[in-house]
This record gives structure tokens, sequence and C-alpha cells, in this order.
């Protein structure tokens, strides 16, 4: 265990920045349209900005892993990052921080693999799902930091100030990751370095693209994590703004508070599929508690503030289940296109995290009042997890013990 320990810290500490940068918008939200003359549909494309830039890149990322490792690529991707935290916080209007998050998207494109690609190395497949699950929880350190912490660095010496500071963190983790971490244990066997050819590559991916049971796990994960980012990340934040008039720290507070019970929800999922020897079962579970909680919130008019701060407290906790859909998609590959395999899981997750901040942002934009809007808002992602579970139960079930 001694010898995973920095590899286990360091994948921690990427992707807490990744999870800071995604949901770092919900809080600031209001300074944002303030200080920038933002629309709706404006902060709305900010907020997917990041996730397109992610999806753009994921084909090139699963190749730079099987061919360079996740460590050259990390490292390298990272100071892409520390570029786009410093065009935040010089952004002048919506172009600047739409472009300035894509460019940080692109920056992060490895972080969540990376985790994927070396604990699926460095662990059983067993203990995988609970690797991940470990990992992921902890990386919402960045999510809570993007929090209170967040909304009092803005208020006290301005977000602009703090993305500066931001981008110091990043370079700071960039170097270790790159000193610290390896591709795989030690002793391990590595492949032998070898380029491949154009037809090599276009044959790698049509095989990773064909794999029998990819469809189902690919649907639900367009919807399962990027609908509880959807809220948490984005729009939870103008919603006690616009809804309830809850000034920054307030907001702060319950954004805390909801990213407090997504650790718990990663850490409860985490075992779960080898208590119930199903991961099917698991997802499904998930995917019920959490449209039930969305359909709440839709269906209430302006509950009270208690209530409204438990109903997304308790979704954030049940929507946790992604990665559960991560390992199962990653037991649908061989070793040798691990890279690209992940990484193609990961392309529905992010194309979900592009599209689904974005359209809310045509929805609440395109009503008149408010409460309502968000109100349907949340109506429309509950139906989207019921579709893409729709399309998950055609899935074959799986344990820990064999491929999905």
């Amino acid at each position: 265990m001694a010898s995973r320990l920095p590899l286990l810290l360091l994948l921690i500490a990427v992707t807490c920045l990744s999870q800071f940068y995604r949901v770092s918008n919900s809080v600031i939200a209001p300074e944002l349209t303030r200080d920038l003359d933002l629309t709706a549909r404006q902060l709305g494309w900010a907020g997917s900005a990041f996730f397109f830039a992610l999806f753009a890149v994921q084909v090139p990322v699963g190749m730079w892993f099987d061919r360079y490792g996740a460590r050259r690529t990390v490292t390298t991707l990272s100071f892409l990052a520390v570029a786009g935290a410093v065009w935040i916080a010089l952004a002048r209007d919506a172009v600047d921080l739409i472009g300035a998050r894509a460019v940080v998207g692109v920056g992060c494109a490895a972080s969540f693999m990376s985790v994927v690609f070396l604990c699926s190395r460095w662990f059983k497949p067993a203990d995988l799902a609970t690797a991940l699950s470990w990992v992921f929880a902890a990386s919402n350190i960045g999510t809570l930091a993007a929090a209170t912490p967040l909304a009092w660095i803005a208020a006290t010496i301005g977000w602009r100030n703090g993305f500066l500071g931001l981008a110091a963190v990043t370079v700071l983790v960039a170097v270790c990751f790159h000193v610290f971490v390896r591709d795989r244990p030690p002793g391990a066997p590595a492949p032998a370095a070898r380029h491949e050819t154009v037809r090599e590559i276009i044959e790698g991916l049509l095989e990773v693209w064909t794999t029998r049971g990819l469809g189902p796990v690919l649907a639900m994960h367009f919807f399962a994590y990027a609908t509880m980012l959807t809220v948490l990340g984005v729009w939870a934040g103008p919603y006690l703004h616009d809804v309830y008039g809850l000034d920054g720290v307030q907001r702060g507070n319950v954004l805390l508070a909801m990213g407090v019970a997504q650790i718990l929800g990663i850490l409860a999922y985490g075992p779960m599929d080898r208590l119930l020897r199903s991961r099917k079962k698991v997802v499904l579970g998930g995917v019920a508690f959490s449209v039930a909680l969305l359909a709440a919130l839709a269906a209430l008019p302006r509950p009270p503030l208690g209530l409204a701060v438990a109903l997304l407290t308790a979704f954030c906790f049940f929507c946790a289940f992604g990665t559960v859909i991560v390992a199962q998609g990653r037991a649908l590959f061989p070793d040798r296109l691990a890279g690209r395999g992940v990484t193609t899981v990961n392309m529905a997750q992010c194309l979900g995290l592009a599209v689904l901040p974005a359209s809310m942002g045509y929805i609440i934009e395109g009503f008149g009042n408010a409460e309502q809007a968000y109100r349907l808002a949340f109506a429309t992602l509950a139906a989207g997890l019921v579709l893409g579970a729709s399309v998950y139960l055609r899935s074959r079930d799986s344990s820990t013990a064999s491929p999905a």
C-alpha cells in the first residue's frame, strides 16, 4: 500500500483541481453575471464549454495514454489548465469566460481518466470500483473548496485573484505529478514501445467502439454524472439566488452540504457492486432515487428553503453512482486498449456535461418566471435519467468478477 500512496495522493490532487474548475461557476454565478454582463444562456454555455472541450479531446487523450502513458499526458495538459485559469482571472466578457473555460477543459481532459487508467493497473479487478470510489470521493475536496471557501475568497479578495492563486497551485501539482507518479507498479512489465500506424490507430478505435455491451453503458453514462453536476456545478447556485435570495456565503454553505453528500454517496456506492454482486442493480437503484428527488423539486411550487436544501442534498448523495458505471465500462476492454477504452466511456459523460448545463440555460432564460423555469429544468433532468436508464436496462448484468 505504501508504494501506492504517492500515486493516490497525486491522483486525488489532479482530480480535486478538475472538480474545482468544473463547479466553480455555480457559487459565484451572480458575481460573474454582474461583472461580465452575462445572460442565463451565456452562463449555461460557460458551464458547458469546459465539458465540450473535454469531449473533443478524449480520443487523442486515450491514444496518448496508450502511447506515452498517463504521467506525461496529465503533466503536459495541466499547463493548459494554468493558462486557462489565468485567462479566467483576466476575463472581460462572456467570450473570454467561455473561451478560458474551454482551455481549462482541455487542460483537465486527462485527469479523471488517468485515475481509471492507473488504478486498473495498480489494483486488482475486484478492488477497482472501491479504489475509484475512494479517489473520486476525495477528489470532491475540490468541489467543497469551490463552495463556501470560494464564496469567501470572492467576497474578500475577489474571484479574479482566486483564480490566479489556483493557477499557481495547478503548476505545483503538475510538477509533482511528473516527478512522483509512475504508469505501472514496480516490477510490472511494460509493453514494447512502438509507433502505431494510422491504420492500426483506426482499427483500435473501431475495436473499442464496436465492443459488445458498450452502447447501454454509454447511454447511462451520458446522463448519470452530468445530471448531478448540472445541478451542483452550474444551476444550484443561481436557483438558490433567484428563488430564495441567498447571498454568496449562504449559497456556498448549501453547495458545501451538497458536495459533502456527493462524497458520502460515492463512498457508499463504491462497495455496493461487491455486496449485491450486481452493477446493474446498483445503478438502477441510484437512478430511481435520483428521479424521485428531481420530480419532487419539479412538482413542489417554491418549497420551504429547508426542504429545498434537503432535496438538493439528498439528490447529490443518490446520484453519485457514476463510479460504478466507470468500473463497468473499464471491464469491457483489454489492457492494450485501456486508454482508448476508458476515454471512449468518458466521452459519453463529457458530452452529457456539455449538453445538459447549456440546455438548462435555454430553459431558464426562456421563461419569465424564474421559479417555474427551474422546476421545468428539474423535470427535464429527471426525464433524461429515465431515458438513459431505459437503454441501460438492455445491458448485461455484471458483478466485480466478470465484465458487463
